[in-house]
């Protein structure tokens, strides 16, 4: 019962006041965590707290609008003056790396959208399609639908979850096989949203292995993704509309004359450079131990990680937008990024080791890969989930 030993004693007096003043009115306030919790089964804590602390904290407006409009504007803007310098050169370098960071931390507000309520920050979405979603061809309904699956606890490391796989298993040349992978995918996008996307319309066996298959941001091999619910169609018709008529413009610009080659080869570096380094942050955002089979809560939390960095601004940039403290988002998967930050210095605080949060921590991306790659049990299977650890405390 170490789990509500410790809550009992957590001091949570702003993030009360943060939750009672946007309460609605005449709503009473919640009771205070120590009530909340006591007598309540180890395995249920996590479902509370995550009541607790995202009903009624929103995200705020100012920050999400500065942060997306000034990270695509730094993206853009150095991305335009990489092409102002020689290929390799120091000034094109420090250009194309500024370039990666700021679109990187743009395009992944992806994730943000991806747990917007409905109706949450109205126009956001529109507007990082404008800045980024299409210039960099990942329209949010990659996202939004599947990530979802994630973080249901019961789809959680098996089949069903799209980003999880057994990378613990293995080996470290299959690490950088990985990794390296992905640098195909920006050859491949243009080919899925200009060409197959729009013919996949006419051809229903080619549609649904599209949707399967080709329309998601996945690590698991193994994911098929179920086709669009009837309220989901419009999204998908428009945003795959719109992909294809971005893909159809640059190639009509390109074969007139008017797009210099040059951008879309710069266009290409970025992009591999970025889906490098979101894939190296991905080998730091969980354990990847586990080989299908279902988890506990206090498993998938202890499966998770936060990157508390001995150099925060390094981790920063790879792990933008929150991503930084991936196991407390899971834990509370509704909190807005701006506030993980804060709440993650209170649970630390309050729950020190050899609590399952406090084991959650790595001090960068570097040592959670060092973790990963040192996994005992390399080459062979993980233990299966048993009955006893059913239930266990966090």
């Amino acid at each position: 019962m170490l789990l509500l030993r410790r809550l009992r004693i957590l001091r949570v007096a702003s993030l009360s006041q943060d939750t009672e003043a946007a309460l609605p009115a005449g709503r009473e306030p919640e009771p205070a965590l120590k009530d909340l919790v006591h007598g309540c089964p180890d395995e249920q804590v996590p479902r509370l707290l995550r009541e607790r602390f995202a009903v009624g904290i929103r995200p705020s407006a100012a920050i999400y609008w500065a942060d997306l409009l000034l990270s695509a504007s730094v993206g853009w803007i150095a991305f335009w003056l990489s092409l102002q310098h020689p290929f390799g050169s120091p000034a094109y370098c420090a250009s194309t790396v500024a370039a990666c960071l700021g679109l990187l931390r743009a395009a992944l507000f992806i994730h943000e959208i991806a747990h917007f309520p409905r109706g949450g920050l109205p126009g956001f979405e529109t507007v990082w399609h404008l800045l980024v979603g299409l210039p960099v061809l990942l329209p949010s309904l990659m996202y939004v639908g599947s990530h979802g699956d994630h973080h249901r606890p019961q789809m959680f490391g098996t089949p069903e979850d799209p980003e999880y796989a057994p990378l613990a298993h293995a080996s470290p040349l299959g690490l950088l096989r990985f990794v390296g992978g992905v640098v195909v995918v920006p050859l491949l996008l243009p080919l899925r949203w200009g060409v197959i996307g729009p013919l996949s319309y006419a051809l229903p066996g080619l549609r649904r292995l599209v949707v399967r298959r080709a329309s998601s941001l996945v690590i698991n091999p193994a994911y098929r993704r179920p086709l669009p619910t009837q309220r989901q169609r419009r999204r998908w018709l428009v945003q795959e509309g719109a992909a294809a008529l971005f893909v159809w413009a640059i190639a009509g610009a390109w074969l007139s004359g008017t797009l210099p080659t040059r951008w879309l080869v710069q266009w290409y570096v970025v992009m591999a450079v970025m889906l490098i380094v979101n894939q190296v942050r991905t080998l730091a955002a969980h354990r990847y131990e586990h080989t299908g089979h279902r988890l506990s809560l206090t498993e998938q939390l202890r499966d998770s990680v936060n990157l508390d960095g001995a150099w925060p601004l390094l981790t920063g940039l790879a792990a933008p937008v929150g991503l930084r403290y991936h196991a407390l988002h899971h834990l509370l998967p509704n909190l807005p990024y701006h506030r993980l930050g804060r709440i993650h210095r209170e649970l630390r605080a309050a729950l020190p080791p050899p609590s399952s949060y406090a084991r959650t921590s790595e001090r960068g991306i570097l040592p959670a890969l060092r973790t990963l790659i040192g996994y005992p049990n390399r080459g062979r299977p993980a233990p299966r989930l048993s009955e006893e650890r059913v239930g266990e405390e966090v």
